[in-house]
């Protein structure tokens, strides 16, 4: 299945924007729920919903939503940050903190 077909299955998040922590509460990312943003906005705040934390196990998840955006990620590094993002807490199992404001 491609993004756009996953991503209509998952259900719809009110907010301004997604907050990432690291685990001494440092602000390490934000995604804004805004045009060329609200699908990975979508994505991380289902994930948070679900998993509680982005940890490897959300990130897999993610991943998979992503699809196609997902190799193509793995082909140019730095493309997709917030794919990038899933694909560091795997290599590195250090799990991000979301918050929805």
């Amino acid at each position: 299945m491609k993004f756009a077909d996953t991503l209509k299955t998952l259900p719809e998040f009110a907010g301004e924007k997604l907050v990432l922590t690291d685990a001494s509460g440092a602000e390490v990312a934000t995604i804004a729920n805004a045009p060329g943003t609200a699908g990975s906005f979508r994505v991380y705040a289902y994930l948070a919903r679900k998993y509680g934390a982005i940890d490897a196990e959300a990130a897999a998840e993610g991943l998979a939503i992503f699809a196609e955006h997902t190799e193509d990620a793995s082909l140019h590094p730095g493309k997709h940050p917030n794919i990038d993002r899933l694909i560091a807490i795997l290599t590195t199992g250090a799990p991000l903190n979301p918050r929805v404001i």
